[in-house]
């Protein structure tokens, strides 16, 4: 009977295991196909936000290129970055369809004087780049000599690094890049050179570089160094603005901030600015010079208007003569 007992409930202790054993797998099977579940409905959701992260960008990139096109003047710099977009768009079907597909360098060098468009082109360059596909971010960071070089031995490297650093995903823009050789062969910008150099080898993929300055200095800048020569090989030439373009740009100003000006006065600004166009020099800064001279006149007409207590919508929109009289005037002082 003991032995009997003994069975029993060496039986029911099998069956418990059993049970327990196969509840023990039943959960485990549960739980990996609650995992698997979680695994599939993250990856959906990546992929979504992937898609809506590329649409984004896509969309980005035709703004970027329509903001591009509306600009005045440029044509020759709105044809290169079509070159690039294209050139990029014929490697992805080449890559498609199982083709080898040579390297692209994507760095650029902007030649041109001041305020003829080119920070801003480099921006929209960086919104396109992130809708084609070459960055991930496409943002642009600006620098010059001074955030570049430091003042002490060993500390260029790092500062350079650094704003490297806040430029991955996006465009670096070099402004006035020419000044980091102009120092002579104790200065700092050499070592500058050489850790952005190496960066963009290291970081080619994350890292676009654009470099900026008048067209003669930048060549030599160029032309002084291998490894720039070999790395910045699309060369994209900001022609000065016409005195058409000029008037194009002040004439978009007055819109943009709800202005509007007297034909007579419209006249004088045309003559001021084809003065300054005969005239102009290395500093002649183009549509910076609109931009100064529009905030100037606006200055002059707030002044006519609290002199003579103007309240009427139009009072408050109209450039006239008067006003633009007065901005020659101290323009013409300045020079004395």
């Amino acid at each position: 009977m003991n032995s009997t007992i003994l069975l029993t409930t060496l039986g029911l202790s099998i069956l418990i295991l059993g049970l327990m054993a196969l509840e023990s797998h039943c959960t485990d099977a549960r739980d990996e196909r609650e995992r698997q579940k979680r695994m599939q409905q993250h990856a959906k959701r990546k992929a979504k936000e992937e898609a809506e992260q590329l649409s984004e960008a896509v969309a980005n990139a035709h703004k970027a290129v329509d903001k591009l096109n509306s600009l005045t003047g440029l044509l020759e710099v709105k044809k290169s970055i079509q070159t690039i977009i294209n050139n990029v768009a014929v490697n992805q079907r080449r890559e498609a369809s199982g083709l080898k597909v040579a390297p692209m360098m994507y760095h650029c060098v902007f030649v041109g004087n001041p305020g003829t468009g080119k920070t801003t082109v480099a921006r929209l360059l960086g919104q396109v780049y992130c809708g084609i596909g070459v960055l991930k971010k496409g943002h642009l960071i600006e620098t010059d000599r001074s955030g570049l070089v430091a003042e002490y031995v060993g500390q260029t490297a790092a500062k350079t690094n650094s704003i490297i650093d806040s430029a991955l995903d996006g465009v670096l823009f070099v402004d006035e890049a020419y000044t980091l050789t102009s120092g002579g062969s104790n200065d700092f910008g050499a070592e500058a050179v050489a850790t952005l150099l190496k960066r963009m080898e290291d970081d080619r993929d994350r890292l676009v570089v654009v470099l900026a300055g008048y067209p003669d200095k930048m060549q030599q800048f160029i032309s002084s160094n291998p490894g720039l020569k070999s790395r910045f090989s699309r060369v994209i030439h900001f022609e000065d603005y016409s005195l058409d373009e000029l008037m194009e740009i002040f004439g978009n100003l007055l819109e943009r901030n709800e202005y509007t000006i007297d034909p007579d006065a419209r006249q004088m600004v045309e003559d001021m600015l084809a003065n300054e166009l005969q005239t102009r020099d290395e500093q002649w800064g183009n549509a910076r010079n609109v931009r100064n001279l529009f905030e100037q006149l606006v200055r002059a007409q707030a002044n006519r208007i609290i002199d003579n207590n103007g309240r009427s919508k139009d009072e408050l929109q109209k450039i006239t003569a008067g006003d633009v009289s007065n901005v020659a005037e101290q323009h013409a002082k300045a020079k004395k």
